[in-house]
């Protein structure tokens, strides 16, 4: 399958149904309305939106159904890109090519996009209309995933990791669950939710649930790869920065080859998990593929 015009078309989806969710720019308080939008609205793949669609799409559900889940996880995704840029974390100028939030903003404002865009997302999976389609349960459960894979069980914890690991040389175990952590809990929580909009049982949640931990890993010793060889134009930022922060990642502790091979082995995992599901998780395979392949 097409993987790019597969992708346009989920970002097509949650992209609209953000924009009429969102607050518009000339809403007071306007400033924090446009911040917010500024970092929702930069453009990036749509990567955890797309697995969350691709998932209910394996499960036989429809994915029009899933498209306020993906919005929700994305809003939170945003939030993180956001605080992650700021001069007390990454301390980034550019974003997928544009200067990141704080730098348009300011500090205090992007701060406040970020912590707007994380408070919303619950706001938006709870929606009224969420629940005229979605069953209540079903919804709390979907809260209760989004909430773990973003909080200190998830997201959070794994970038705190990540700060206390700088300028240290961690073992394997100590960088998988940082970067299962940090990246890989969110896109677990993308597979997770799509399968829940499709009404799954706890069967298919729990091999979903592994696939998408496969994948939300070599996504991230993909990344850690791309900052060391990476385009910095299709990156739209400089690369070399986890080396200069002295950042714990897969090429540091492994090297470029033996991350390269863990990588592939990895998602040769993830696919196997998909076996049960034949033609039906098409997109997933393509998206975990597309995972390893990516130049940006």
């Amino acid at each position: 399958m097409d993987v790019k015009a597969y992708l346009e078309t989920c970002r097509t989806r949650v992209d609209g149904w953000l924009d009429r969710w969102m607050p518009p720019v000339d809403r007071f308080p306007q400033l924090l309305f446009e911040a917010m939008r500024y970092s929702l609205f930069a453009g990036g793949k749509r990567m955890r939106p797309a697995l969350t669609l691709a998932a209910c799409e394996t499960l036989g559900g429809e994915p029009e159904a899933a498209v306020p889940f993906a919005a929700a996880l994305e809003m939170v995704h945003t939030y993180s890109l956001i605080h992650d840029d700021l001069p007390a974390m990454d301390d980034d100028d550019l974003r997928r090519g544009r200067p990141t939030n704080h730098k348009v903003f300011g500090e205090g404002m992007a701060v406040l996009a970020g912590d707007g865009l994380l408070t919303d997302a619950f706001s938006a999976l709870t929606d009224p209309e969420v629940l005229r389609v979605h069953p209540a349960e079903r919804v709390v459960r979907a809260v209760a995933e989004l909430a773990r894979a973003a909080g200190t069980a998830g997201m959070v914890g794994g970038q705190a990791l990540d700060l206390v690991s700088e300028g240290r040389v961690p073992d394997l175990p100590t960088l998988e669950f940082l970067h299962t952590h940090k990246t890989g809990a969110l896109i677990r929580a993308a597979v997770v939710l799509g399968a829940l909009a499709a009404g799954a049982g706890e069967e298919d949640l729990g091999r979903l649930g592994r696939f998408a931990e496969r994948v939300g890993l070599a996504f991230q010793i993909a990344d850690d790869i791309l900052d060391v060889e990476g385009d910095p134009e299709a990156l739209g930022k400089p690369v070399g920065s986890d080396e200069g922060r002295a950042k714990a990642t897969y090429p540091a502790l492994l090297g470029l080859s033996e991350s390269r091979r863990l990588m592939q082995a990895i998602v040769a995992e993830a696919m196997d998990l998909l076996t049960p599901y034949g033609g039906r998780a098409a997109a997933l395979r393509a998206l975990a593929r597309f995972v390893v392949e990516r130049r940006h």
